[in-house]
């Protein structure tokens, strides 16, 4: 199924079941009276998210979630039935927000959070509820209230402990395979990576962690060049970005320091905070020169890039380098705190 992160829906509330004008008629009772009962609640809309769903491509197909209305009231003061919820399932990860008002409705972090998107009607009074010393006989009732319908804009945003940063062609998608089960496509052309890839990383026996293989990222990536915004925002999930620079770049002309300072340039610009994310530098692809030279470009990119952080020297087609990365990102997951809270948003 291909991958999809955004779809816009429309949710409508059940209505409210209308109240009921009615009076009895008992034989043996020598004053009747109204006895007509309220109409029923309409049902209410709800997104919930559940583990197995990894795409919003369903929501391209079904676009419209209706719950049922509530059913009028009846005599004998007999409340109408309540129409049933609509709980609407949607991938762990997903962003909800009214596609008007732009307000943001809840974010499903975590399996079973639940969040109400549109809320059914009231039913409407029957005439029992106008009865009064003044007013023996109402014929009055009222309709049910209409429920609630608005446009949904549905944002999915994988959740992972690390997230793979850097230039199409840079080595992502083999690092991913290298170190875990996900097989991305792996070629020798820019955006191999169209959507993003989830891999679980072990690393003994109960340690793991999520490792999210993003599409590479151009000059221009926060202004929406190459597949732009839409991917910048899968980063801000994760705990720690770890940027791959090819040394040996394929075109001769290009400058690895140029091009990784680009990156975090479309980084900052996308996202003050996901500009201060945790970041490491994984210098890729050493099997492709003599270790002395391969050591002195390394050296040389990271004096250039001046920087301070955790940084890595790996191959990660023939695999130097991986496990001692996996073992001190799987140390420093164990350090952080969770990305998400344990309590379901209201």
């Amino acid at each position: 199924m291909k991958f999809v992160d955004e779809a816009l829906v429309r949710v409508q509330a059940g209505h409210g079941g209308r109240g009921c004008a009615s009076f009895r008629r008992e034989k043996f009772v020598p004053f009747g009276g109204p006895d007509g009962g309220d109409g029923g609640l309409g049902g209410s809309v709800y997104l919930r998210a559940q583990h197995g769903i990894n795409t919003l491509a369903d929501f391209r197909i079904q676009r419209t979630f209706k719950a049922q209305h509530g059913t009028a009231g009846s005599s004998n003061d007999c409340t109408g039935a309540g129409g049933e919820d609509l709980v609407v399932l949607v991938p762990v990860g997903t962003t909800v927000l009214d596609d008007e008002t732009q307000e943001q409705l809840g974010d499903l972090l975590q399996a079973g959070h639940t969040v109400l998107v549109a809320r059914g009607g009231k039913g409407g009074w029957g005439n029992t509820r106008f009865k009064s010393s003044t007013n023996r006989a109402p014929r009055k009732f009222m309709p049910g209230l209409p429920g609630e319908k608005r446009v949904l804009r549905l944002e999915m945003r994988v959740i992972a402990d690390v997230g793979l940063l850097g230039l199409p062609n840079a080595g992502k998608s083999t690092l991913i395979r290298a170190v875990s089960a996900a097989r991305p496509k792996v070629a020798d052309y820019p955006f191999t990576t169209l959507y993003p890839n989830l891999g679980v990383v072990s690393v003994g026996m109960g340690r793991s962690f999520v490792m999210a293989d993003i599409p590479g990222l151009i000059e221009g990536a926060a202004d929406g060049a190459g597949l732009g915004i839409r991917f910048l925002k899968h980063l801000q999930r994760t705990r720690v970005l770890l940027h791959l620079v090819d040394i040996l770049p394929p075109d001769p002309d290009a400058d690895p320091v140029k091009d990784a300072r680009a990156i975090i340039g479309e980084l900052k610009k996308f996202s003050a905070e996901l500009g201060k994310r945790e970041r490491w530098l994984v210098l890729n692809k050493i099997d492709l020169l003599p270790p002395a030279e391969a050591e002195a470009r390394c050296k040389d990119i990271v004096r250039r890039l001046r920087f301070k952080g955790p940084t890595f020297r790996i191959s990660a087609a023939t695999g130097p380098g991986t496990r001692e990365l996996v073992e001190a990102l799987m140390r420093r997951v164990e350090e952080l705190a969770p990305p998400v809270a344990d309590d379901p948003p209201g």
